[in-house]
């Protein structure tokens, strides 16, 4: 009878043995991640500031700052420039950008995807302000694509002024593009080559190839990399902040702009807490509709 219980108790002992492996890791994650969006939560319900007559008493003020940030115009607005940045930028700049040339290297020889791929993922290594710098020297009034324009006979234009948004978004495809690249470059290799040939003889076209077998093939990957690339985008701050500083006006305001301008330039703790919140909050409804598409 003893032998059976402490067989019973070794076997228990045995079984959650690996829950004392997973002690450091839970620790990390509940004093690095959840205690932090906690901690943001109850912020964005307080008048918490850096200056002011606020700064002296934390005061619990309820919903006034959710109520205030969804009355606040310049919210919607800074929605609006990050869906058209996520859009253009993510979605569909470094996503269909990167597959094509992955696309294109399939089946070329090293020295020709060596030399593509270290063009391209030189954007993706250089630092972000490093990128935003070198782009702001290509668009700014005196730079290397109004050097051009002009050597053509055409006067300048003031493209940080003219179109702040699509500066924005072409420094963000060339500085992320390599990532999709990589993660579509290794999906290509892996779809089988004897499918695409027996399409080919069977009289496929090329783009009927590439519709009806390799696209199909590799859509779990396409939907993963759309949700890594959108998450990473949403927090885009510095390429902005350094380009155009959220202006001129609020045409490139996004919300990480908004963020930082209400929590340390106006010193509204509070307020801004509340908006990384709502940012929070898309990133997680789009994540949830990422990883729904791919169990469907």
């Amino acid at each position: 009878m003893s032998s059976l219980a402490g067989n019973v108790l070794y076997k228990k002992r045995k079984t959650y043995t690996w829950l004392y492996f997973l002690i450091p890791s839970i620790a990390i994650m509940l004093v690095f991640f959840v205690y932090p969006i906690l901690l943001t939560f109850f912020y964005s319900f307080t008048n918490l500031a850096l200056t002011g007559e606020a700064a002296k008493e934390l005061k619990f003020v309820g919903i006034s700052n959710y109520v205030r940030m969804f009355e606040d115009p310049t919210v919607r607005v800074s929605i609006w420039n990050t869906l058209v940045f996520l859009i253009g930028s993510a979605v569909i700049g470094q996503q269909v950008l990167g597959f094509l040339i992955a696309l294109l290297m399939k089946r070329k020889n090293k020295l020709f995807r060596r030399v593509v791929g270290t063009i391209v993922l030189a954007g993706w290594v250089t630092p972000e302000i490093v990128c935003a710098l070198c782009l702001y020297s290509f668009f700014g009034d005196e730079g290397t694509l109004n050097a051009i324009v002009t050597s053509f006979g055409f006067t300048e234009v003031a493209w940080l002024f003219t179109v702040p948004m699509l500066t924005i978004i072409l420094a963000n495809i060339w500085h992320g593009t390599a990532f999709s690249m990589l993660v579509f470059q290794a999906a290509l290799d892996d779809v089988p080559t004897e499918i695409e040939e027996a399409a080919v003889v069977d009289g496929a076209s090329r783009w009927q190839v590439l519709t009806r077998i390799t696209l199909p093939y590799i859509k779990d990957t396409i939907t993963t990399n759309m949700m890594l690339v959108t998450l990473q985008t949403l927090g885009v701050f510095g390429l902005i902040y350094a380009m155009t500083g959220g202006g001129p006006g609020t045409s490139t305001t996004t919300l990480p702009i908004f963020m930082y301008n209400q929590a340390f330039v106006n010193y509204q703790l509070g307020y801004g807490t509340a908006i990384s919140l709502l940012l929070l909050m898309i990133g997680v409804v789009l994540s949830l509709f990422y990883i729904r598409s791919m169990k469907e």
